[in-house]
Protein backbone atom coordinates (compact mmCIF):
# COMPACT_ATOMS: atom_id res chain seq x y z
CA UNK A 1 0.00 0.00 0.00
CA UNK A 2 1.28 3.09 -0.76
CA UNK A 3 2.02 5.22 1.97
CA UNK A 4 0.66 9.16 2.30
CA UNK A 5 1.25 11.36 4.81
CA UNK A 6 -0.33 14.58 3.76
CA UNK A 7 -1.93 16.25 1.60
CA UNK A 8 1.02 18.71 -0.03
CA UNK A 9 -0.46 21.37 -1.98
CA UNK A 10 -4.02 22.28 -4.02
CA UNK A 11 -2.57 24.16 -7.37
CA UNK A 12 -4.87 27.07 -8.63
CA UNK A 13 -4.70 28.63 -12.30
CA UNK A 14 -6.56 31.75 -12.39
CA UNK A 15 -7.06 34.12 -14.87
CA UNK A 16 -5.93 37.54 -13.61
CA UNK A 17 -2.63 36.90 -11.45
CA UNK A 18 -2.65 40.18 -9.92
CA UNK A 19 -6.29 39.98 -8.49
CA UNK A 20 -5.79 36.79 -7.53
CA UNK A 21 -2.74 37.26 -5.85
CA UNK A 22 -4.29 40.45 -4.15
CA UNK A 23 -7.11 37.92 -3.12
CA UNK A 24 -5.96 34.78 -1.58
CA UNK A 25 -2.80 37.27 0.47
CA UNK A 26 -4.92 40.23 1.51
CA UNK A 27 -8.43 38.45 1.70
CA UNK A 28 -7.42 35.14 2.79
CA UNK A 29 -4.41 35.99 4.42
CA UNK A 30 -1.94 33.30 2.44
CA UNK A 31 1.92 34.23 3.22
CA UNK A 32 4.01 34.29 0.09
CA UNK A 33 6.75 31.27 0.27
CA UNK A 34 7.87 32.55 -3.59
CA UNK A 35 6.87 34.12 -6.58
CA UNK A 36 8.63 32.77 -9.55
CA UNK A 37 7.89 34.18 -13.34
CA UNK A 38 8.63 31.23 -15.86
CA UNK A 39 9.59 32.83 -19.28
CA UNK A 40 9.11 30.12 -21.29
CA UNK A 41 5.78 29.47 -20.07
CA UNK A 42 5.06 33.17 -19.97
CA UNK A 43 3.47 32.05 -16.34
CA UNK A 44 3.59 33.41 -12.52
CA UNK A 45 3.65 30.61 -9.86
CA UNK A 46 3.12 31.69 -6.55
CA UNK A 47 3.87 29.26 -3.72
CA UNK A 48 1.06 30.36 -0.61
CA UNK A 49 1.17 28.93 3.18
CA UNK A 50 -1.18 28.96 5.73
CA UNK A 51 -0.05 29.79 9.13
CA UNK A 52 2.77 28.56 7.96
CA UNK A 53 2.39 25.73 6.18
CA UNK A 54 3.14 25.08 2.34
CA UNK A 55 -0.27 25.02 0.62
CA UNK A 56 -1.02 26.92 -2.42
CA UNK A 57 0.38 27.01 -5.70
CA UNK A 58 -1.12 29.66 -7.22
CA UNK A 59 -0.31 29.73 -11.20
CA UNK A 60 -0.99 32.44 -14.11
CA UNK A 61 -0.99 30.87 -17.96
CA UNK A 62 -1.92 33.10 -20.63
CA UNK A 63 -5.70 32.66 -21.51
CA UNK A 64 -6.64 29.16 -19.86
CA UNK A 65 -9.55 27.81 -20.37
CA UNK A 66 -12.79 28.53 -17.91
CA UNK A 67 -13.23 25.65 -15.03
CA UNK A 68 -17.03 24.88 -15.35
CA UNK A 69 -18.18 25.52 -11.72
CA UNK A 70 -21.90 25.63 -11.75
CA UNK A 71 -23.65 23.36 -12.85
CA UNK A 72 -21.08 21.32 -10.44
CA UNK A 73 -18.86 19.21 -12.79
CA UNK A 74 -17.30 16.13 -12.19
CA UNK A 75 -13.50 16.28 -10.71
CA UNK A 76 -12.42 18.43 -8.08
CA UNK A 77 -15.15 20.22 -6.26
CA UNK A 78 -13.86 23.06 -4.10
CA UNK A 79 -11.09 24.36 -1.45
CA UNK A 80 -11.94 23.94 1.88
CA UNK A 81 -10.56 26.04 4.89
CA UNK A 82 -11.18 25.51 8.66
CA UNK A 83 -11.77 28.72 10.02
CA UNK A 84 -12.30 29.13 14.16
CA UNK A 85 -15.25 31.58 13.64
CA UNK A 86 -17.68 31.55 10.63
CA UNK A 87 -19.13 34.54 11.74
CA UNK A 88 -16.47 36.46 12.18
CA UNK A 89 -15.08 34.59 8.58
CA UNK A 90 -18.18 36.36 6.96
CA UNK A 91 -18.22 39.84 8.89
CA UNK A 92 -14.17 39.98 6.97
CA UNK A 93 -15.53 38.95 3.69
CA UNK A 94 -18.27 40.94 3.49
CA UNK A 95 -15.80 44.10 4.78
CA UNK A 96 -14.16 43.27 1.56
CA UNK A 97 -17.12 43.06 -0.93
CA UNK A 98 -16.85 39.64 -1.03
CA UNK A 99 -20.58 37.70 -0.44
CA UNK A 100 -20.68 34.45 1.38
CA UNK A 101 -23.89 32.44 0.73
CA UNK A 102 -26.06 31.35 3.79
CA UNK A 103 -24.51 29.55 6.27
CA UNK A 104 -25.52 26.19 6.31
CA UNK A 105 -24.92 23.22 9.38
CA UNK A 106 -22.93 20.18 8.38
CA UNK A 107 -25.91 17.42 9.24
CA UNK A 108 -23.49 14.62 9.84
CA UNK A 109 -20.77 17.08 12.62
CA UNK A 110 -23.10 20.01 13.42
CA UNK A 111 -20.82 22.42 12.05
CA UNK A 112 -21.39 25.37 10.24
CA UNK A 113 -20.05 26.32 7.03
CA UNK A 114 -20.54 29.07 4.03
CA UNK A 115 -19.27 29.24 0.89
CA UNK A 116 -17.73 32.26 -1.35
CA UNK A 117 -16.61 32.47 -5.11
CA UNK A 118 -12.47 33.70 -5.49
CA UNK A 119 -12.01 35.77 -8.76
CA UNK A 120 -11.97 32.94 -10.89
CA UNK A 121 -15.40 31.58 -9.64
CA UNK A 122 -13.76 28.67 -8.18
CA UNK A 123 -16.25 27.43 -4.81
CA UNK A 124 -14.39 27.92 -1.52
CA UNK A 125 -15.81 26.59 1.25
CA UNK A 126 -14.74 28.08 5.16
CA UNK A 127 -15.88 25.22 7.76
CA UNK A 128 -15.76 26.21 11.39
CA UNK A 129 -13.64 23.66 13.53
CA UNK A 130 -13.94 25.28 17.26
CA UNK A 131 -10.77 25.31 18.84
Amino acid sequence: MINITNIHHTAIICTDYAVSKHFYTHILGCTIIAENYREARDSYKLDLAINGTYAIELFSFPAPAKRPSRPEAAGLRHLAFQVPDIDATIAWLTKNGIEAEPVRTDEFTGSRFTFIADPDDLPIEFYEIKP
